[in-house]
Order: C-alpha cells, then sequence, then structure tokens
C-alpha cells in the first residue's frame, strides 16, 4: 500500500474547512482512505497558523500529533525563531528527508500556505485520483503533493506513532 502525503492550499483561510466536507463525501464514497491529516488556517493579520489534528476523521490517526506537530513546526515555525535554530532546523530538514518529505516540499509549502490562506494536509492510500482532483475542481484550491514510498511510510509511522 503506497501512501501520499497531500497538501491542498485554499486562498482564503476558511478554504480548507469547507474542503473537510468534500474529503468526508470522497472517503465515504471510498475513493479515498484518509489515514491522518491536519488542517492549517492562517487569517489575515494573524502572527502564525492555527493547526488542527484530523482525529475526527482518522480515530487515532496512523502517525499521530507528533509527526504534524514535527512536520508544521518545520514549515511554519522555523523561520520565525532564526539564525539560532539553523543547525537543528538542518538536523529536523534532514530527517524529514530521509522520510520522504524533502528541503523541496518544506519551502514549497511554506511560500505557498500565508497570512489570508489555508491548507489541509493528508495523509492518504487507495486514492481514485482523478475524482479526488475533481472534487476538489471548484474550491480554487491548489495540490502539491509528495509520495511516500512503503518503506518511507513505514519509517514515519515508526519515528512518529505516539507510544503508550
Amino acid at each position: 500500500m503506497m501512501a501520499t502525503l497531500t497538501v491542498w492550499r485554499f486562498p482564503t483561510a476558511s478554504g480548507a474547512d469547507e474542503a473537510l466536507g468534500t474529503l468526508k463525501e470522497l472517503q465515504h464514497q471510498e475513493l479515498i482512505k484518509v489515514q491522518d491529516g491536519a488542517v492549517i488556517t492562517w487569517p489575515d493579520g494573524a502572527r502564525k497558523p492555527r493547526t488542527r489534528h484530523l482525529s475526527d476523521m482518522t480515530g487515532m490517526g496512523a502517525v499521530g500529533g507528533a509527526f504534524w506537530g514535527f512536520l508544521l513546526g518545520m514549515i511554519f515555525f522555523v523561520p520565525i525563531l532564526g539564525a539560532a535554530m539553523g543547525a537543528a532546523g538542518g538536523a529536523l530538514g534532514g530527517h524529514l528527508a530521509h522520510l520522504g518529505i524533502d528541503d523541496d516540499f518544506i519551502r514549497q509549502v511554506r511560500e505557498k500556505v500565508t497570512p489570508g490562506t489555508s491548507a489541509l494536509f493528508v495523509l492518504s492510500s487507495d486514492a481514485v485520483l482523478d475524482r479526488v482532483r475533481s472534487a476538489f475542481e471548484g474550491r480554487h484550491a491548489e495540490l502539491l503533493e509528495t509520495n511516500l514510498s512503503a518503506d518511507e511510510e513505514a519509517r514515519l509511522r515508526e519515528a512518529f506513532t505516539e507510544g503508550e
């Protein structure tokens, strides 16, 4: 089973929340299996985005809140911390690359998810991609994605699944 980490970027701060209904309907129709996810909303004027784990859609989640905190921290909060975090950020970025999430992916998301926008991060499998893409067409969503191999997914789960 191949997992895919997708990021859908929306041009409004409420777009990702509004798209959750579409994602839930796609899952109900068995056109996608949502393993885990997070919603990022960044209202105009806010210093940083608000993040929310999609535990209501995924139960406990495939990788857990630790993964999302780590990934979203790398994308949205490390640049704000400045040079003191540079070496640590580089090490963390290297760890994400080992898990199949590279610096280009992080940079692309960082550049595109800005104040006044929102994003839906979804770790999924078994997606009927043409049907999923068409379901999001009317929402002015921009798709950024990285594919994770089965081995990368296993390493990701091992690294981030929350313990007892």
